[in-house]
């Protein structure tokens, strides 16, 4: 006498949510989850149709559907005269849900060189608290006023900053043109309205120039230390091995060295207004060694100019733009000045190269948002930004004094010391060689101070511990208070 098959008991069926309804997509779920978990194992036969859907109290059709979707998704298989069983195949690979194989598989899990290097830059990226001293926190007096909020309203309420279509990949036209006359005053960049392509802040112009500009082969040149920013694109795209990362020192990046490590880069990214983060300028010999050696060699200069208008002593520094448009790449950035959250910068580029950033740019994210665009439009042409920057720029030369004083009464010059520089949104406060700067950023964090490292803006094995302290529009108090902290950690 043949032997009967016997079919798995399904205590865990007997949930189905009537009122929700689907019943068959209820039963579909609830097996694949069966399965996955191990509740359900591979070579089990389970229960004929008719008897499950008696059980259930459905209909024979709803079981049927379900078991033929598991059956095409490979989770169950069926044989004439064998009913329908949990797929054999599925032993090969262990439980999905269990708790210990969970468990297992994140203590061993690696992520891959690439997925690591961008884990590790969303770590170095992640958001300070708006306490001294993030950098840019437009509190106070640093904060834009109510014409902001005004011009917001009114452009809000055009039918034109509300398109219901897709817009310009290139940007709102009326902002390329304020932009265009903004920085031809302010920074003496030569371009026209065609040649700006808004961006969402610099970051977004430092990617889409990697995008545009390199092949994968192609070697660049970086400054040491470096904006983390550039430095993470290059390692998440896997260009480490040909990043050249130059020196700099008083008198900006080493373009000698450079020209020796690498004459055929084929772009160099730097800061030549305001040196991110140790803050110093590019000399006038170096610019123009620097716009010969691209011309020579058919190269490209990215230049982040980040925060140039804040500079306390004299005169802005004009842009390396305004020597060589046909071979510089300008990026600025509207985050700083007025508030990180606006996420609005711009890229000036030769007039070839608009396409190619254009189609970049519309693999990303098709365009900016529309509507901020033509409120910030509104607030350079008439005339709100320039006197912005003035009562910031008074605001932040007095917090950066005070800054100064707080810091040599409280801090041990033999332990700590300040970067010489006259212009930005933050200083660097070096440390001793035998004190560690992540340790201590990691101990301000906890007592309430936000400060960054600058040892991770090296390459591997020639960092040199500091902090970034940024300006903002923090209070002498709590200034005081924060470095009272700092002084504690830093001589623990």
């Amino acid at each position: 006498m043949p032997r009967r098959r016997q079919a798995t008991e399904l205590p865990f069926v007997g949930a189905l949510d009537r009122k929700e309804g689907q019943l068959g997509r209820q039963l579909t779920l609830v097996l694949r989850e069966a399965i996955r978990s191990g509740d359900l194992k591979p070579g089990e036969s389970l229960p004929s149709t008719r008897h499950l859907a008696s059980s259930l109290g459905i209909s024979r059709g709803l079981v049927t559907d379900a078991f033929e979707q598991l059956i095409a998704e490979g989770f169950l298989e069926a044989q004439p005269g064998s009913g329908t069983k949990v797929s054999r195949g599925l032993s090969e690979f262990p439980a999905l849900n269990s708790v210990e194989q969970t468990k297992r598989a994140k203590a061993e899990q690696k992520l891959p060189p690439r997925a690591e290097a961008f884990a590790k830059v969303a770590r170095q990226f992640a958001p300070l608290p708006p306490v001294p001293f993030a950098v840019s926190v437009p509190v106070g007096p640093t904060a834009p006023d109510d014409t902001w909020r005004r011009l917001g309203n009114r452009t809000r309420g055009l039918r034109s900053a509300a398109p219901s279509g897709y817009d310009d990949p290139q940007g709102v036209l009326a902002l390329r043109r304020a932009i265009a006359d903004y920085v031809r005053k302010s920074r003496s960049v030569h371009c026209t309205p065609q040649q700006v392509i808004i961006t969402a802040g610099t970051q977004q112009g430092l990617y889409l120039a990697c995008q545009v500009l390199l092949e994968p082969s192609d070697r660049v040149w970086v400054e040491e230390p470096a904006y983390r920013g550039i430095t993470g694109i290059l390692e998440g795209t896997g260009a480490i091995e040909r990043m050249v990362r130059v020196p700099v020192d008083e008198s900006g990046v080493d373009v000698e060295f450079g020209v020796r490590a690498a004459q055929d880069a084929r772009a160099a990214f730097v800061t030549p207004s305001h040196q991110y983060p140790l803050g110093m300028p590019l000399s006038m010999v170096r610019r123009t060694a620097l716009v010969a050696w691209a011309r020579s060699s058919d190269a490209w200069i990215v230049e982040d100019d980040y925060d140039s208008e804040l500079r306390y002593v004299g005169h802005p520094f004009p842009s390396l733009q305004g020597l060589a448009p046909d071979r510089v790449i300008y990026l600025g950035t509207f985050s700083k000045i007025l508030f990180p959250s606006l996420r609005l910068g711009y890229a000036i580029v030769p007039e070839h190269l608009v396409p190619a950033f254009c189609g970049a740019r519309s693999l990303m994210d098709r365009h900016p948002p529309s509507a901020d665009q033509h409120s910030l439009a509104a607030f350079i042409s008439e005339g709100h930004l320039d006197r912005h920057i003035r009562r910031v720029r008074l605001v932040y030369a007095d917090r950066r004094m005070q800054l100064i004083s707080i810091i040599e009464r409280y801090i041990s010059g033999d332990l700590a010391w300040l970067q010489p520089g006259d212009q930005g949104m933050h200083l660097v406060l070096w440390l001793a060689y035998t004190i560690d700067d992540e340790a201590v950023t990691a101990k301000a964090m906890d007592a309430g101070v936000s400060v960054r490292a600058v040892s991770p803006m090296y390459s591997e094995g020639k960092g040199k511990p500091g902090l970034i302290l940024g300006l903002g529009g923090y209070t002498n108090e709590q200034m005081e208070k924060a470095v009272k902290k700092l002084a504690v950690i830093i001589t623990a």
